[in-house]
């Protein structure tokens, strides 16, 4: 198999998988639609640096040894769990402090960046990087896709950290396509009363998942 021709095989494996849902989506489509476009853009590369690093994981087999291991997957999965049972939380008691708010039709304003900006835009990236990393599937994930494109005969490391680069570019693009016209739409989804309903859903979403990763097997 040459690897130029699978290449159209792997960005449509790319980007069934990246429009799948999952906690990545759940996280950008809140972020996007709370802080705009901008607020999202630390998270959507915290999650790709997350995916860029198991990629690179996988190709020295440190991915497989963390899936074949029973406590490493186990370690992985409760913290993975925990962090989006966290952010779950966290939203149902935005949610919850937001019932006070008068005027359904009044617009909560994006906040411009303060002398704390650079924190927040890594506490952003640093969210985004840990549900990536401490998502046990995504090792198994790795394992399963990059060898099936991965030509007989070329170096297995340079060839995965390239397929990972073009991975993350299109995930990227993608992603931040998403967050733009969530974005957009920023101003009817700050108005209180909707604000409070996207802190539920999304806080529910967010702790399903987590539940869903803390009883999932292999």
């Amino acid at each position: 198999m040459d690897l130029v021709s699978s290449l159209p095989a792997f960005v449509l494996a790319v980007v069934l998988i990246s429009a799948s849902p999952g906690p990545a989506m759940a996280l950008i489509l809140r972020r996007a639609a709370l802080r705009g476009f901008s607020g999202a853009v630390p998270t959507v590369l915290g999650l790709e640096a997350g995916l860029y690093l198991w990629a690179l994981l996988a190709a020295a087999g440190l991915a497989a040894l963390v899936a074949a291991s029973e406590v490493a997957f186990l370690v992985l999965r409760v913290v993975g769990a925990g962090f989006l049972l966290y952010l779950g939380i966290r939203a149902w008691r935005s949610a919850w402090r937001g019932r006070g708010t008068s005027g359904a039709d009044e617009e909560v304003a994006v906040a411009d960046p303060a002398p704390g900006a650079a924190l927040t835009w890594w506490k952003a990236f640093g969210e985004g990087s840990v549900v990536m990393l401490a998502n046990p599937k995504a090792a198994a994930f790795m394992i399963a896709l990059y060898p099936q494109f991965v030509p007989a005969g070329r170096p297995l490391f340079a060839t995965t950290a390239l397929l990972a680069v073009l991975q993350v570019v299109i995930e990227t693009l993608l992603y931040l396509a998403l967050a733009a016209v969530v974005g957009r739409a920023g101003t009817w989804f700050r108005r209180p009363v909707v604000r409070r309903r996207l802190d539920a859903v999304s806080g529910t979403v967010l702790v399903t998942l987590g539940l869903r990763v803390a009883v999932e097997s292999r």
